[in-house]
């Protein structure tokens, strides 16, 4: 290593060069007691994990203004229980949700049509109900997931959308 000009060095002294030390440790292993090893747990309300699940909040302030909630809905209903079912069909995939995952949810349920039928309204209304709610509405959030077939998550969103809304009840597991 370099020294200063004004460091005293002994001139007859041998320069130090490196050297293994004694001692070689083991490789790293997992040893976290957090980590989960083999699959993810399952069942219910557990969820659908998946990395930076929160951008799908960041997201959805993008289409707000796209949905379109009948008399008797609430709009922070269809905003929750849209962002659970877009976030199931993101983690199926192993990523970040995107917003393909957000107009996927939101043409399932209708929230993008302008004169959706009556029993799709009726229906979404009992389903999305308490969804909303911050401190509550968790376990509803995890049903309206759990709700849609895995056949339909597979799907496009431009395929949901031209399906809908006369194959509501198969999309949505209703």
């Amino acid at each position: 290593m370099a020294a200063p000009k004004h460091t005293i060095v002994d001139p007859v002294a041998r320069p130090r060069a490196y050297e293994s030390p004694n001692h070689v440790p083991d490789g790293w292993k997992l040893g976290r007691p957090g980590e989960i090893r083999g699959r993810q747990p399952t069942g219910e309300r557990l969820g659908f994990q998946g990395p930076d699940q929160g951008y799908a909040l960041t997201l959805v302030q993008l289409v707000r203004d796209d949905i379109r909630v009948q008399h008797g809905e609430l709009l922070e209903n269809a905003i929750r229980g849209t962002v659970a079912i877009a976030l199931r069909r993101a983690s199926r995939y192993g990523r970040a949700p995107v917003m393909h995952d957000l107009r996927f949810a939101l043409a399932l349920w209708g929230w993008t049509l302008d004169a959706p039928p009556a029993e799709l309204v009726v229906h979404r209304r009992d389903a999305f109900s308490g969804v909303g709610d911050v401190l509550h509405g968790y376990r509803e959030a995890r049903e309206l997931a759990d709700m849609v077939p895995e056949s339909t998550l597979s799907m496009t969103p431009d395929q949901v959308a031209s399906s809908m809304p006369g194959s509501w009840r198969a999309l949505t597991g209703a």
